[in-house]
């Protein structure tokens, strides 16, 4: 009940700002799909460029979307409208309140991603998109999501979120085997983007389209970082409500 709660409210949110969160989830990765991917002509692996940007904009997307859905709104809950405070004095199990925001955080990441793939579906790429990638890029979302929870219950004022998205989504969101591939970086530099977990979504999203398996060593990935993350969000809000 808590979870379905939850969902419900990031319903509410969703429908009172569906024209701001259409339009953001469209601009930047729009400007990237027409700059690099229309304006450069050029190839990569021997097919055209666009081929290999569009999936990694479309996991790209799923993580912006899924993490700006709560690392704002959770911060500012926390901080200046004490909704957590009210959460854990309430009968709603509080593992039940992590999962939903976590789902409705990824619930937007996979809107984001689809928006995308509407505004890419009118070129022909003949990439493949299945259900296998609708769940990756769901569990891309939930693994922002709950890295989004961890560090909106890391921030100490309203300037905060900001920098987290500055300090690490950035940098990921070019790195990570969305614009170029990993394959041309320095030993040692190459293994630790490689690890981060929108590298694997972009490898595996892309090895889709492309009509190539997924593999196995992705959702591993994705998988640890759900759980380690998961663990230290549930850690931290039963140690706050035991103070």
């Amino acid at each position: 009940m808590g979870i379905l709660t939850v969902l419900w409210e990031k319903w509410v949110e969703f429908r009172r700002d569906f024209y701001k969160i259409t339009v953001a989830a469209m601009i930047s990765p729009l400007m990237y799909l027409i700059i690099f991917g229309m304006g450069i002509q050029t190839t990569s692996h021997g097919e055209p460029y666009l081929h290999f940007l569009v999936p990694g904009v479309v996991a790209m997307a799923t993580m912006h979307g899924s993490f700006s859905a709560i690392v704002q709104n959770m911060s500012t809950q926390r901080l200046y409208e004490k909704a957590l405070d009210q959460v854990m004095v309430s009968p709603t199990p509080l593992w039940q309140f992590i999962l939903g925001q976590i789902i409705g955080g990824s619930l937007r990441g996979l809107y984001a991603g689809a928006v995308i793939l509407l505004l890419t579906a009118p070129i022909r790429t003949d990439l493949v998109f299945n259900g296998l990638s609708i769940f990756i890029m769901f569990l891309n979302g939930m693994v922002f999501s709950t890295i989004a929870l961890v560090l909106s219950f890391t921030a100490k004022s309203y300037a905060d979120p900001p920098k987290f998205t500055s300090y690490i989504i950035t940098p990921m969101s070019f790195l990570c085997n969305t614009f170029f591939s990993t394959e041309q970086m320095p030993a040692g530099f190459r293994q630790a983007v490689s690890i981060l977990p929108l590298s694997q979504s972009c490898a595996m999203i892309r090895s889709i389209a492309n009509g190539e398996p997924a593999g196995t060593f992705g959702f591993i990935v994705l998988a640890a970082y759900l759980a380690v993350f998961g663990t230290i969000a549930v850690v931290f809000i039963y140690r706050k409500k035991n103070l």
